[in-house]
């Protein structure tokens, strides 16, 4: 999630449109949704990534088979990105906290949007005495749909490239599910040059998201270059830094190219369930 504290705007979507409330102060549950802090959603457009997981959720056909609750308020922020830029003392307090809480509640299994943090939560939370299942989003978008949980109309045709996130691809090797959701829309996937394990980074990972570094001196410029020359209408991310580090990219290079979650992507593609 990063470094800044999450948004109250945050909590008050998914308490509105999840499935289940924010759970109580002595209340539990298995499942746990991840809504993020400030970095990684807040002041980074995640808020519409977030209502559309919210609304693809609580369509009655997945609201009746999936149950989970949020932390709400009491969700603090990883420590991801604090980590990563040494800052030890601040990702214990954090993950100590985030722990605590999580423990209280029984959860066991989190679902995240955000790559950096499913990494973090994986990795280095089992450090701080938290051992959970983490899903990233793609991976249970990919599996209500699998499941027919989720309706999907495949008449997106349109010409897409899709992004592989480093935390999702190289460090924790998924990149079928996002590619699922992808063929599930009908979108015509043109894959870039360097993609799956081998994708490249968009410059705002290992805590460069905070950094002032100049267009040109962008770890990323040359994945822009990339995606430019692919050509294709949209790019399709399941990251929120790559979300911003990519679309900063492309307006630089005064791109006309759309840059989408992959969220957006499949709710655009539902069925009407009635």
């Amino acid at each position: 999630m990063g470094i800044l504290q999450r948004t109250d705007a945050v909590s008050v979507f998914w308490k509105r449109l999840l499935v289940g409330e924010a759970v109580g102060t002595n209340q539990t549950s298995d499942s746990c949704g991840q809504c993020g802090c400030g970095s990684c959603c807040g002041i980074f457009d995640g808020h519409r990534c977030l209502w559309l997981q919210a609304k693809l959720l609580e369509r009655r056909e997945v609201a009746f088979w999936v149950r989970f609750a949020v932390l709400g308020e009491r969700e603090r922020c990883t420590g991801e990105s604090a980590r990563r830029m040494g800052e030890e003392f601040v990702f214990a307090e954090l993950a100590a906290a985030n722990v605590t809480e999580l423990k209280r509640h029984g959860v066991t299994r989190i679902v995240t949007h955000c790559p950096p943090c499913l990494n973090s939560l994986k990795h280095d939370y089992p450090d701080a005495g938290g051992h959970y299942e983490v899903v990233h989003h793609s991976e249970f978008l990919s599996e209500l749909v699998a499941q027919g949980r989720l309706k999907v109309d495949r008449s997106a045709t349109e010409p897409v490239t899709f992004h592989d996130p480093c935390y999702l691809a190289r460090v924790n090797g998924i990149v079928d599910a996002p590619r699922e959701v992808l063929a599930a829309t009908g979108s015509d996937l043109n894959e870039l040059p360097r993609n799956g394990c081998r994708t490249a980074c968009c410059g705002g990972g290992g805590g460069r998201m905070w950094l002032d570094d100049g267009p040109d001196d962008r770890v990323g410029r040359d994945r822009i270059e990339e995606i430019t020359a692919v050509g294709a209408g949209t790019v399709v991310v399941s990251c929120p830094f790559c979300r911003t580090m990519i679309g900063d990219g492309l307006a630089t290079e005064e791109s006309t190219a759309n840059v989408v979650d992959l969220a957006e992507m499949l709710v655009e593609s539902l069925e009407e369930s009635g």
